[in-house]
């Protein structure tokens, strides 16, 4: 990589990959023709400096004598948004939010802003709407309220004009593509651009102890959009990640400074806005009259958060000999799908060489983890067979290529979830205890065992198919 210092500099206008000589293929990337002249941005020394400027120095404090209570957690009021991020939002702490257009993460911070606007001022800034606008969607969802600022700004020394006087305790920037910093290169989104409104908000909200959300845009491959300095440079990311067909949606944690990565808030979307889903299994069940063959209920983990899904599938007859059998999954990975097909027909006799087979989810869900294999078997062999699996029954396990069930993580947790749900028969891996410690923590096995009424080991899939269709 070439020297930023240099008279002339070249810079990839997709990762922001820099050189001094020119190249038909960028060397980060490896993207051809994304490689462009670009001046040294003068700017950004300047807004460097005066970052620097407003910095007074303090000496070294040892660290029993610092205060963590400056520090501390304020709840956004949204509970299942709290719970991704460890609590709350951290005064200084800047969150980048992430997602695909519509979504919902407009209306996610709209709301969020106007419950900690109880509190302190809050101020909206928006780069993609008018303030109109914003407070139209404000009334349709009941977010209105008197500290609530609204100011519709693409330039960065007006945001930061607007922070200056509001004095806000959260500010919340929609997005961070569109603001431009003055005198620095590059178009209203691109690398260098986003790369020093970034710094220079980060600035900011370290100086004044002010919380921060940027909201980014995603790429079509699903990730963010921008250079992957930017996640560098924030405290946390946020994915916020839903089917927009569908009413769930979901916040992750890719990054979090201040709290756990492996929790997981869910939303209802609704006309009146986005509502807490502090038990989203329900939207995930089907209801059915009576036992339908083809169905087989699960339990997945999503961070910590277990949820109880449907694994639906449809096994019908392919219309011709030279045809090849179609394979069509919603909401799982169709390679499982596959793989577990093929365990089926080689280790469990189960004929789906020339069987269409149709495999999909409830309620928007994606069942990856490899927890789900067994319930997919077990779906896949009912169907099969037109018999409905014995009762409501919940699978857990991986399906090896030997035709073996493996041992999940979080087995005790899962079947608490099933038992709290009503459920009483699950079908697990043999020797699901042992991540408790096994005979020495007799207390774990015993609690999870007394929650079901009929918890059946297997070793195979094919025993797991005698057991779930009423034949062992």
């Amino acid at each position: 990589m070439g020297n930023s210092s240099a008279a002339q500099l070249y810079r990839c206008a997709e990762c922001g990959w820099r050189a001094t000589k020119w190249s038909g293929r960028c060397g980060g990337c490896q993207a051809w023709g994304t490689v462009e002249q670009a001046a040294v941005p003068a700017a950004r020394a300047r807004l460097s400096a005066r970052a620097t400027d407003r910095l007074a120095p303090a000496r070294a404090v040892p660290i029993t004598k610092v205060d963590a209570r400056a520090a501390s957690v304020r709840p956004t009021g949204l509970d299942e948004l709290d719970r991704v991020l460890g609590g709350g939002l951290v005064p200084g702490a800047v969150v980048l939010l992430a997602g695909e257009p519509g979504v919902g993460k407009s209306t996610l911070l709209l709301e969020a802003g106007a419950l900690v606007s109880r509190t302190g001022p809050v101020l909206y800034v928006t780069g993609e709407e008018s303030a109109a606008q914003v407070r139209l969607r404000a009334d349709r969802i009941g977010a209105v309220a008197d500290n609530l600022y609204i100011a519709a700004e693409t330039e960065l020394s007006a945001v930061l004009a607007q922070a200056e006087a509001v004095q806000p305790e959260l500010l919340i920037v929609d997005s961070v593509q569109t603001i431009v910093a003055p005198g620095v290169e590059g178009t209203p989104g691109g690398v260098t651009q986003i790369r020093e409104v970034t710094a220079a908000l980060m600035a900011v909200a370290k100086q004044q102890s002010l919380s921060t959300v940027l909201v980014g845009h995603v790429t079509k491959d699903g990730a963010i959009a921008g250079p992957r300095a930017l996640e560098h440079l924030v405290d946390v990311v946020l994915h916020f990640e839903g089917d927009r067909h569908a009413q769930l949606r979901m916040v992750r944690a890719l990054k979090n400074r201040f709290g756990p990565t492996d929790e997981v808030g869910c939303f209802e979307l609704g006309e009146a806005g986005l509502a807490g889903l502090a038990d989203p299994s329900g939207l995930f069940i089907s209801r059915h009259g009576s036992h339908v063959p083809g169905t087989c209920l699960t339990v997945t983990l999503e961070g910590r958060r277990p949820l109880i899904a449907e694994v639906q599938t449809l096994v019908a007859p392919s219309a011709s000999a030279e045809i090849p059998p179609r394979r069509v999954t919603a909401g799982l990975d169709s390679a499982r799908v596959a793989m577990v097909i093929a365990v089926l027909q080689r280790r469990a006799d189960v004929k789906l060489a020339r069987q269409d087979v149709f495999a999909a989810t409830i309620g928007g869900v994606r069942l990856a983890e490899p927890a789900v294999d067994l319930a997919i078997a077990l779906a896949l062999a009912s169907a099969a067979a037109d018999l409905s699996v014995a009762g409501p029954v919940v699978a857990v396990g991986e399906v090896g290529l030997a035709g073996e069930v493996r041992r999940v993580p979080g087995v005790a947790r899962r079947i608490a979830e099933a038992q709290r749900l009503g459920f009483r028969r699950a079908i697990v891996p043999a020797g699901w205890a042992s991540e408790h410690g096994g005979p020495e923590d007799p207390d774990a096995r015993g609690a999870a065992a007394k929650a079901l009424t009929d918890v059946r080991e297997v070793t195979s899939v094919r025993e797991a198919i005698a057991a779930a269709l009423g034949g062992g």
